[in-house]
């Protein structure tokens, strides 16, 4: 197999017939594809290049668009079930049979959903920055976080140092760092539309509108899981990542330090290396 950095895959898409979904792929099929779910908002290129390309040492490594997201076609569904279909009809369109996932925030709802729908194709899953259906403050963001969202930047990028790294001068820096890694890529995905930005926030208050005490449908998820935070995230608050390690089966947890809602950016490297601890596990 051909071997590609984050910056020089190409993108390409499944068959004329499923919904266009870019991804870019590289390193060995040895072991099960680790497949990427991402953010709201977030469109290929804001994958990181330090986490893809690590992975992609020893393993294939697949970013996607999924339906009508940034340069995929489509129209983006309103609820995060329907998001996991597509999910599943992308995966499915590449054959694979069995695969490992690292989902980031809204990635992760679909992410659980996906493994529910399908727990013979989920092998092992890393949920960073996410929380259960119904969890706490999920698709409720106080008005000054929503606002975020929202602003507009000469770089816009750059609207990702208050909403992923903590204000500390240490995380902020990180973030950058980030910024730096995420623009080196010359053909830079398309951004988010207006509708897909509507429709991902209404799946999102919809999901944390279904509210269950019991979380009983993490019972479900009996695959090994590994929870990834940090120790102030203002989007999906901390609070949702403790409860998915109660509530699962079988699930560890790791909080990073002076860290928020992408504490995986902001160490890469140690993300890195307990990802593979437990993925290789």
């Amino acid at each position: 197999m051909t071997h590609f950095t984050h910056d020089t895959a190409p993108p390409s898409t499944p068959r004329p017939a499923e919904p266009a979904s870019p991804t870019a792929a590289s390193g060995s099929p040895a072991v099960p594809p680790l497949v990427f779910f991402q953010h709201f908002m977030g469109t290929l290129d804001d994958h990181d290049p330090a986490l893809s390309d690590a992975f992609a040492s020893d393993r294939e490594v697949i970013l996607f668009n999924n339906t009508g997201v940034a340069s995929s076609t489509g129209t983006v569904p309103d609820t995060i079930e329907a998001m996991a279909r597509d999910a599943i009809t992308f995966t499915d369109a590449l054959g694979l049979t069995t695969i490992d996932i690292v989902a980031h925030s809204m990635g992760g709802l679909v992410a659980q959903e996906v493994t529910l729908a399908r727990p013979d194709l989920v092998r092992r899953l890393v949920l960073v920055g996410t929380g259960p259906r119904g969890g706490e403050g999920l698709g409720a963001l106080p008005a000054w976080v929503a606002e975020l969202f929202t602003r507009k930047y000469e770089q816009q990028e750059e609207m990702w140092l208050p909403i992923l790294f903590a204000p500390t001068q240490t995380s902020q820096a990180a973030g950058r760092a980030y910024v730096e890694r995420i623009l080196t890529r010359a053909d830079r995905d398309t951004p988010v539309s207006d509708q897909s930005i509507a429709a991902q926030r209404a799946a999102l208050a919809a999901y944390g509108a279904a509210k269950d005490p019991s979380y009983a449908h993490l019972k479900g998820l009996e695959l090994p899981v590994l929870v990834v935070n940090g120790s102030g995230d203002i989007v999906i608050p901390t609070i949702n990542s403790y409860i998915l390690q109660q509530f699962l089966p079988n699930a560890e947890l790791i909080l990073y330090p002076d860290a928020n809602h992408g504490s995986h950016f902001q160490y890469p490297e140690l993300f890195t290396r307990h990802t593979r601890i437990f993925l290789d596990g």
